[in-house]
């Protein structure tokens, strides 16, 4: 499923946004609790995927977030320094119903300082509530605003209506953050909710018209469309058993930005050249990784052997 060749030596990526616990509640079942947040998942992904790959965000220096930072480490995940503060660690509770669908309530605050990025930094990805979410919402909008010519910016709203505010207030600052981006993804869901009314098709042309040279939505169990430049591909998803959906758009996400990293298509995409040959590449990865996961319990995107094997 993935090019036969290895990520360039210099390759390192970049994600900031919050990181979480998820307490995951099963019909029938206890509690479990792991860590979640979806940067933190996409961080976690891509370090599985072998991208050398630093997490801005921030944890409590408590249990839960120890739970986080040894979660990180076994993909080879680094912390910021100044990401662990004096506060505690946010959390989540995900209520799956009978068809393994996620509901999400928070208990979350959102604060960075202003950033020292390391160098160099070939990818920077930001989502979710850590984009739009203020006071730190600022603080990420500049880091992408201020990025280096040649770092490839990705955004995912993967939108949380319940603590993220207003649909206009999300709209535009979800627009904010795609007017810097290259590669934007999100789900059908963020779509419908942001734009109602509106065509997926329509959404993609008018993110692309907008500047974004990749746009993404993933469609569930119908699969995923990309747009770049005047192209369309509709890819249908991988036929798989649901255990529960459950970090499925963060691997969709990671593996994404894997198969642009390892297949070369950087400099098209930063140039906005992308070619419409190169999408079901790109997005059959993608929905790769995305069905590894949803095979299984909780987040837990694939690694490069299983992502090649599938």
């Amino acid at each position: 499923m993935t090019p036969d060749r290895p990520l360039a030596a210099n390759i390192r990526a970049l994600v900031i946004g919050e990181a979480l616990i998820d307490i995951v509640r099963r019909p029938g079942a206890e509690p479990v609790s792991h860590a979640g947040g979806s940067p933190m998942n996409v961080a976690y992904g891509l370090g599985r995927l072998g991208v050398p790959t630093t997490l801005v965000t921030q944890i409590g220096e408590d249990a839960f977030g120890e739970i986080i930072a040894t979660h990180l480490r076994t993909a080879g995940v680094d912390l910021l320094p100044g990401s662990v503060t004096a506060g505690a660690t946010s959390s989540a509770t995900a209520t799956l119903d009978a068809t393994g669908a996620a509901n999400y309530d928070f208990d979350l605050s959102w604060e960075l300082p202003e950033l020292a990025l390391p160098e160099p930094c070939t990818l920077m990805h930001t989502g979710s509530i850590g984009a739009i979410l203020e006071p730190g919402a600022r603080t990420v909008l500049s880091a992408f605003t201020a990025a280096p010519a040649g770092t490839l910016l990705s955004f995912d709203p993967n939108v949380r209506p319940g603590i993220m505010g207003s649909r206009d207030d999300v709209v535009r600052a979800v627009e904010r953050l795609s007017a810097a981006a290259h590669v934007v993804k999100m789900s059908d869901e963020d779509a419908a909710w942001l734009y109602p009314g509106r065509s997926l098709d329509q959404i993609a042309r008018d993110y692309v018209a907008a500047g974004v040279a990749l746009f993404a939505v993933t469609r569930g169990g119908e699969g995923a469309l990309l747009r770049a430049g005047g192209a369309t591909t509709e890819l249908a998803a991988h036929p798989v058993t649901v255990v529960d959906t459950i970090g499925a758009g963060d691997s969709f996400m990671s593996g994404l930005l894997y198969a642009i990293l390892v297949g070369e298509a950087t400099e098209a995409i930063l140039q906005n050249e992308l070619a419409a040959s190169d999408l079901g590449r790109l997005g059959q990865t993608a929905l790769a990784s995305a069905a590894i996961t949803v095979s299984r319990a909780g987040a837990n995107p694939p690694t490069t052997v299983e992502l090649t094997d599938r």
